[in-house]
């Protein structure tokens, strides 16, 4: 689907809404966020009526995610209080509903809460069962936690739960990286995510990396990777993007259609839109943020014309990144005006280096090519766009 597509031809929706209050930020974490004070929940709560009833102009949203922050820190009745807020603009209840919720959140008034709004899906950021290892991430919960939990999601009613995972921790072993999938299989959710330690600037590990008191292990982390993918397949879920695996029929579809370029738009300071032809975020401050709804002329940031180069460019890029790969002949026939003679010899390149098969009009990367996703990305990126 084109994003010039006309609004009667457009498919549902997917809707993103920040929630951005969170205790403390995790030593990794850069995401905008602000410390939880009664007022400015209520004014945030406030804000997003008056955003939702501005964006959403009746057309189907088949997908809603909540992040943050921290979605899960809301009292019960302020989750409830949103989730209302949302479906009162919607013509339909959305087809899968997604929160990210920590550990340490988790109380059975506020499972309870979502469950009875229509949420269908719960993201548990678990990210280690390792005490000390959250320690080093400054996570605010133990691994005592994730049972309950666990525990508490489960006696609610939610049948599909992700666990994040994250590796390449400082002091981070191959054992121990190995028990946390062994441990979050045990548990048996539906899901798994997986994530190699990012240092994002500004954040408390960037810091120490920047001043040599860790380093990265790039080697461990393709035999981390590598060790994720064996152990995952072996217990039955199915890789089908370089982080992400699920039992049958439990992909994240607000995900999947994301990483297809489909539509979506973004509630909240510094929430992310693609929409109209459009990318564009919010500004990642509450204040500015509810002076640009009330006045009708939302503060945005980042904005970027989608042109048919950069669409083109990032759903090869996106596309290889799934496992199902990228259909050549449907991107040629997307972007008739577009010259993409480029990209047939460079996928024969990425095959000859073992990096991508082509079978007929279908490029997928090998494992070895997901272990370079990034440097395939930046290829494709520099063949497109130059």
């Amino acid at each position: 689907m084109s994003l010039q597509a006309k609004p009667s031809e457009r498919r549902p929706l997917g809707l993103y809404v920040h929630v951005p209050f969170c205790a403390r930020a995790c030593d990794f974490c850069a995401f905008y966020q602000e410390a939880p004070r009664r007022g400015d929940i209520d004014r945030y709560l406030a804000g997003i009526d008056r955003e939702a009833a501005s964006a959403l102009t009746g057309q189907p949203v088949e997908t809603i995610f909540w992040g943050g922050g921290t979605p899960g820190l809301l009292p019960a009745r302020d989750l409830r209080r949103l989730g209302e807020t949302l479906l009162k603009h919607l013509p339909e209840p959305p087809r899968e509903w997604s929160v990210e919720l920590a550990p340490s959140a988790v109380k059975p008034d506020k499972a309870a809460a979502l469950r009875e709004l229509g949420v269908n899906r719960v993201s548990m950021g678990v990210q280690s069962f390792d005490d000390e290892l959250l320690d080093k991430l400054g996570r605010q919960h133990h691994a005592n936690q994730i049972y309950q939990a666990w525990e508490t999601l489960r006696a609610a009613g939610f049948d599909n739960i992700n666990l994040d995972l994250m590796f390449a921790l400082p002091g981070q072993s191959r054992e121990q990286w190995l028990a946390a999938l062994r441990e979050a299989i045990r548990l048996g959710p539906e899901h798994i995510s997986t994530y190699c330690l990012t240092f994002e600037e500004d954040t408390a590990l960037w810091v120490k990396l920047s001043q040599g008191k860790i380093r990265r292990d790039i080697p461990q982390e393709a035999d981390f990777y590598t060790l994720s993918w064996e152990t995952l397949a072996e217990a039955g879920y199915a890789q089908y993007e370089v982080s992400n695996f699920a039992r049958p029929g439990h992909e994240c579809i607000h995900n999947i259609n994301t990483w297809r370029m489909t539509e979506w738009l973004g509630l909240g300071p510094s929430a992310a839109s693609q929409y109209g032809g459009c990318r564009y975020a919010n500004v990642a401050d509450l204040d500015k943020w509810l002076a640009g709804v009330d006045a009708g002329q939302p503060a945005r940031v980042d904005e970027v014309d989608l042109t048919p180069a950069i669409l083109a460019t990032d759903t090869l890029i996106f596309g290889l990144r799934m496992n199902a790969g990228v259909d050549l002949a449907r991107l040629e026939r997307d972007w008739p005006g577009l010259d993409l003679s480029p990209v047939r010899p460079w996928a024969r390149e990425l095959a000859d280096e073992g990096l991508a098969l082509l079978e007929g009009d279908t490029l997928l990367l090998t494992p070895a090519g997901r272990l370079l996703a990034d440097r395939v990305g930046a290829s494709a990126l520099e063949l497109l766009e130059g």
